[in-house]
């Protein structure tokens, strides 16, 4: 797959998620398991589902309780995506593994799937901001207004595009190195959150 690709396949999730629009709909990943493009889907499916929660949780009336079972929610889906890219660059790695890295090769300041993560958000940026654009209640200042930020998003995911697209073909010819770290996420951890070890 090429990062072309992956921008079809973020649309093709972002409106498989609106045919219900809905938070607790079952993610319906078409492609085999392990896959590239079953780890983009399920990446970006993540993502749309966070989206939209994040909406939720900024409602002025949200009573207590249910504000804070979405903010576990969030809290959940945002190691869950970490999880997701963390697959994603395993994949890469194995992808580059048999490449030689030249005496020279440099390494680039993210990893192909932390530049891809952004590509997912792009995704649903655009989707929303054509949404916002054409609404119809909306006034035309305000459709105006999302219509030229529309032009800056689609500008932009047509670099990072590129971006991608040749930090992979130099990962592959060796002229970059691939060098992943772990994400050490302290307050998810018992052993390394003061308030959640202090209960042990």
């Amino acid at each position: 797959m090429k990062p072309t690709d992956f921008n079809r396949l973020f649309d093709r999730v972002i409106a498989d998620y609106h045919t219900t629009d809905n938070i607790d709909t079952s993610c319906p990943n078409p492609y085999e398991k392990g896959s590239l493009a079953f780890l983009l889907y399920q990446k970006c499916w993540i993502d749309t589902v966070q989206w939209h929660l994040e909406d939720i949780i900024r409602d002025p009336d949200i009573q207590p309780v249910e504000a804070l079972a979405i903010k576990r929610r969030i809290d959940k889906s945002n190691q869950d995506r970490t999880d997701m890219v963390e697959y994603i660059d395993s994949y890469y790695l194995q992808q580059f593994q048999e490449v030689t890295p030249k005496a020279d090769a440099r390494v680039n300041t993210e990893t192909p799937a932390w530049a891809i993560d952004r590509l997912s958000i792009l995704a649903l940026k655009i989707y929303h901001m054509q949404a916002e654009a054409t609404r119809p209640d909306a006034s035309a200042e305000h459709r105006a207004r999302c219509a030229a930020k529309l032009q800056v998003l689609l500008t932009q995911r047509e670099d990072l595009t590129q971006s991608i697209t040749e930090l992979l073909e130099d990962l592959s010819a060796g002229t970059k190195r691939m060098k992943v770290y772990k994400q050490m996420k302290m307050y998810n951890d018992t052993d390394t959150n003061p308030v959640l070890y202090a209960k042990k």
